[in-house]
C-alpha cells in the first residue's frame, strides 16, 4: 500500500513539474514596443512611448493623431495591458496576450482569441 501511494505521488509530481515547464509564458522586450504601429489592412494606429503612455486613432473614422485617445500601458512578460483614458472621465482597461513582438511586427490576442497584427511605421 505504501509503495502504491509513493508511486502515485511520484507520477503526479513529475506530471506537474513537466506541465509547469511547458506552460511558461514567453517574455517580450518592451523596448521593441516603443514607437508607432499600424494595424495591418487598416488605418488604425497605436503609439507606445517610453513613459508608459500611448495614444490610438483611426484615420478611416476621420480621427487624426491630434485627436487620439490616450492610454497608459504595461508589458509584463507576454501580457500587454492598456488602460484607455476617457475624455468624460473614467478608464477602460484592455488586456492582451502578445504572441509576436520584434522590430517590425506586433501581434496580440484578446481573451476571446481574436488576433490583432501591426506593422511598425516611421
Amino acid at each position: 500500500m505504501k509503495k502504491t501511494v509513493f508511486y502515485v505521488l511520484t507520477v503526479v509530481t513529475a506530471v506537474l513539474f513537466f506541465a509547469s515547464c511547458s506552460l511558461e509564458e514567453p517574455t517580450f522586450d518592451e523596448g521593441l514596443l516603443l514607437g508607432k504601429w499600424q494595424q495591418k489592412g487598416t488605418q488604425l494606429f497605436y503609439t507606445y512611448a517610453a513613459d508608459y503612455t500611448g495614444k490610438t486613432w483611426d484615420e478611416a473614422e476621420d480621427v487624426t493623431e491630434a485627436e487620439a485617445q490616450r492610454f497608459t500601458w504595461s508589458l509584463d512578460r507576454a501580457t500587454l495591458t492598456q488602460i484607455h483614458i476617457m475624455e468624460i472621465g473614467g478608464s477602460v482597461p484592455k488586456t492582451y496576450t502578445v504572441t509576436e513582438l520584434n522590430a517590425s511586427s506586433l501581434t496580440y490576442e484578446d481573451s476571446f482569441g481574436k488576433s490583432f497584427s501591426f506593422t511598425k511605421v516611421n
